[in-house]
Order: structure tokens, then sequence, then C-alpha cells
């Protein structure tokens, strides 16, 4: 069976699939020339968060890990490198689904933890709480398994009152039969199990963002600097800088308050920046 994974509470075999092809039409301008899985968290790719979590539940390298890419696939390929298993749409983005569908010959027979690259899920060193281990943690085989928040007062949607946070666990015999056509996993496999009362929700306790639009990207870097300025070491600041996630190489001139300043990102002398992101010389997408 399969190729390679760790076990889930029985003798299960268990892989993991990043997603990572999404276009981030709800991020741009900064999607434009840059894939979202690449967007970073204070510093951080996305993705590489994604890698790193799934790495603490025991998964790492080519054989157990794969990305798929389709948007801007080059820079996915390239940063990954020999770090995973790359899946590459050339037709575009499949969706959740189909991106998974796509995979099934490298699943082979295994179960499967997917995630979303743009899941920002705090660092559990800093706030403890249940982890995607927990959607390991004794799992037969058989059932869909979610990781979930609450859902925000007066909001529709989710399942039984949460919503989905960026993870989860799905049987090989529910994965055999997707194909690789666009379609997304809610629709393919979440509601029919939950149909089947073959549905298991895991109550994330620490705090999850979808980092798809400006606003949420922000205060996910922003929670992750956790108030404080976080600047790369290479960048120049001379301005007032408060609260801010500074990149590599960024040149920081003017003030800026709880912003983003992406790297190799210019903040003139001139400027007054308040809740904001910067990239490059001049683009300025408000949070």
């Amino acid at each position: 069976m399969g190729v390679g994974g760790v076990s889930g509470g029985g003798s299960v075999e268990i892989c993991a699939v990043v997603l990572a092809a999404g276009e981030g039409t709800r991020l741009r301008p900064l999607t434009e020339t840059v894939p979202k899985a690449l967007c970073p968290i204070a510093n951080v790719a996305l993705l590489d968060r994604a890698l790193a979590r799934i790495a603490g539940a025991g998964l790492s390298g080519p054989r157990q890990v794969a990305v798929n890419a389709a948007y801007l696939a080059d820079q996915v390929v390239a940063h990954v490198g020999d770090r995973a298993h790359l899946s590459v749409e050339q037709d575009g983005p499949l969706g959740t689904s189909g991106g998974v569908g796509n995979l099934t010959g490298w699943i082979d027979g295994r179960g499967a933890l997917i995630g979303n690259a743009d899941a920002y899920l705090a660092d559990p060193r800093r706030e403890p709480g249940k982890d995607i281990a927990a959607l390991l943690d004794g799992w037969d085989g058989d059932t869909v398994r979610l990781l979930t928040r609450p859902l925000d007062p007066g909001t529709g949607g989710g399942f039984s009152g949460q919503k989905f946070a960026g993870f989860s666990l799905v049987p090989w015999r529910l994965l055999r039969g997707l194909e690789p056509v666009p379609g997304g996993l809610v629709t393919t496999v979440w509601r029919p199990a939950e149909r089947a009362g073959q549905l298991e929700l895991i109550t994330y306790d620490g705090f999850y963002l979808d980092t798809g639009t400006p606003a949420d990207y922000l205060s996910a870097n922003l929670h992750a600097a956790g108030g404080a300025t976080l600047a790369d070491p290479s960048a120049k600041i001379t301005g007032r800088v408060s609260g801010s996630v500074i990149g590599a190489n960024a040149v920081v001139l003017g003030d800026v308050t709880r912003c983003v300043v992406w790297p190799g990102a210019t903040v003139a002398a001139d400027e007054s920046l308040d809740n904001v992101i910067r990239a490059g010389a001049g683009l300025t997408v408000h949070g």
C-alpha cells in the first residue's frame, strides 16, 4: 500500500497534499506576479508554513508530501524543489477535488492529509491547542475529518456550526474515485460524507484565517508578528516603524504603522503608510 507515509490510529498509511494551484484572484494585484502560496506571512511563504506544519506531523519529502501547482507554476516548482512531489496542472487550476484527483496515482492506496496553502494557523508553540495532529489521532481510515473553528455569529453555511480551518483527512476509498477535472472537495467528498454520517469535525483551538483577501492577509501577518515589528535583518529602515512586518532587502525611509512591506519593496521618505501592504516601488494594497 502506497509509497511511504505515517500511520493513523491503526495501520492506516497516510500521505499529505498541499494545494497551491490557486490564482488568488481576491488578493490581486498582489498575486499578479507572485502565486498566492508564495505570499509571505511574517517573512515566511505560506507554502513553507504549510510544509513545516505537515512535517511536524511526521510527513516530509517527495515520497510523503505532494504539492500541486498551476497558476505561475514555475515559481512554485522552483520554490519547492525536491522537498515534495510536484503535480503541475498544465491547463489551469483543477480546484481542490480535481487537484487531488490528479494525484491518485501518487497517493496509491493511502489516506491523505490535505491542506490549503493559504491557511494561516497560529504557531502552536505560541498558542497551545489542537493542531493537525488531532486529525490523525485515532483515525480508523474510514471517516472524513475536517479541522474546524466555530462559525462567527450570524454566519451561515459551514458544518454543524463549524467552519473549515484549512486541513482535512480523507480515506483512500473516497480518494480513488476522484477525477482530474475541475471541482471542489466540499462537493465531491465533504458533503457526501456528511450526508452519510461519516464526517468528523475536529475543533482547532488556535487562531485561523483564510488569507484570501488583503484584509485577512494583513491580519495574519500582524497576528504572526504578535503586535511587535518583525523586520528582516537585511532591510534598511530609517523611518518610523510600528507593529509591522518588513521583508528582506526592503527599504523603509518613511513611516509605516501596522503594515506589511514585502521583500525588496520601498517606502519613500515622504510616505506615511497605515494598515496597508506595500509591494515593489509603489504598489499599495489596503487591508
